[in-house]
């Protein structure tokens, strides 16, 4: 009963911290990166798909993506999802190539970059968090039904504080990364 609690809260904060990964690889960094555009979604035949199931999605160099359609008449629809996109990105279409230059961060964007990859790392912490104090009800629950013992409620609890403080600080870590990322010209 109480591995199982402590497996389920140990998976659930496993996810939290995907979940984080995915949501600061969106931030863009001033490098080119195709999962920059992986948010974005298409109008491909009727079906609204992710960028990456309708176009090939390269860096041709350092500040340049490329995207060609598996379709070229998806060029144009392509481009105006990426225009629509909140990346503020410009691309240029040469045929079938559409191509995205990234321009180079300013001081302030770079600041504001910042300052969401925090609030995403703040919202990941409230997400584990919240699993602890779900964790916890449980074993307080079977602790009530006289399934646990009031000692091994308390071990339990601990066992999860050590899983908490281990799923922040990796938290702590992505968010230095992704900020000491942002920060490099």
């Amino acid at each position: 009963m109480l591995n199982e609690i402590k497996k389920d809260a140990d998976a659930r904060m496993k996810k939290s911290v995907a979940s984080l990964q995915s949501e600061l690889a969106k931030i863009r960094t001033g490098r080119a990166h195709p999962s920059l555009l992986e948010h974005i979604r298409v109008e491909y035949y009727g079906t609204e798909v992710p960028l990456n199931q309708a176009a090939n999605i390269s860096t041709e160099d350092a500040r340049t993506l490329s995207v060609v359609p598996f379709d070229s008449s998806m060029v144009s629809t392509i481009e105006k999802a990426i225009i629509g996109s909140d990346l503020g990105l410009n691309p240029s279409t040469a045929g079938t190539n559409i191509r995205i230059p990234l321009p180079p961060l300013s001081e302030e964007r770079r600041a504001e970059l910042v300052r969401v990859a925090h609030g995403e790392g703040e919202q990941a912490k409230i997400a584990i968090r919240n699993i602890r104090r779900d964790s916890n009800g449980q074993l307080k629950d079977f602790e009530k039904d006289k399934e646990l013992s009031e000692d091994e409620v308390r071990r339990g609890e601990a066992q999860i504080q050590e899983l908490t403080d281990g799923y922040v600080t990796q938290v702590d870590e992505l968010v230095a990364e992704k900020e000491r990322e942002l920060m490099e010209i």
